[in-house]
């Protein structure tokens, strides 16, 4: 089988419960972040990131957009590791690495870009896509982003829901959705 082929192996059908509106925290979004929050359709799903604070203060800002989302129906997950997630009690973990399983096992996101991604991701048990950039961004400045064909044959690669992402408002994704995907997510959009 090729590389950049479909997966033989179809996924699961995809939990209807899933969020088909995701916002990802950072810098860029952090003052208005609350506002955000509470402007979000009621059970959208938020990415917690906040790279640029120390832990301490990245944990405490966690906890306040945590307790938030409960209030509005909202999951979060926290990009880092299963262990910190788990630790946190995000609903979920963001990340490349793979995904622990047992008991009170998080779901798991990854964000994939191009064929190789989406593999290791699939090897890694995640759930969640989040495919990027499908239209300019300033996250991925000067990254040429993904024509329609390209996200319907990296879609079919993916074996779970797949997010688009990256210059993504509802506007967007609605003219650029296909039966392969399955919501979309933006940092900027909802400020």
């Amino acid at each position: 089988m090729l590389r950049d082929q479909p997966s033989p192996v179809l996924p699961d059908p995809i939990d209807s419960s899933l969020p088909r509106t995701w916002l990802f925290t950072d810098q860029r979004n952090d003052e208005s972040l609350e506002q955000t929050i509470k402007r979000l359709p009621r059970g959208s799903g938020i990415i917690f990131r906040h790279y640029h604070l120390d832990e301490s203060s990245r944990r405490a800002r966690f906890e306040t957009v945590r307790k938030l989302a409960r209030r509005r129906g909202h999951i979060v997950f926290l990009a880092g590791s299963h262990a910190l997630a788990t630790l946190w009690r995000a609903d979920g973990v963001h990340g490349r690495g793979a995904c622990q399983s047992g008991t009170g096992r998080l779901r798991h996101s990854a964000p994939v870009h191009n064929a190789r991604e989406i593999h290791q991701a699939n090897r890694a048990g995640a759930e969640i896509f989040f495919l990027s950039p499908v239209f300019r961004t300033r996250s991925h400045p000067g990254q040429r982003p993904l024509n329609p064909a390209q996200v319907r044959r990296l879609a079919a690669l993916c074996n779970g829901a797949v997010i688009l992402l990256g210059g993504m408002d509802r506007h967007r994704y609605h003219a650029r959705k296909n039966h392969l995907t399955h919501g979309w997510a933006a940092i900027d959009a909802f400020n």
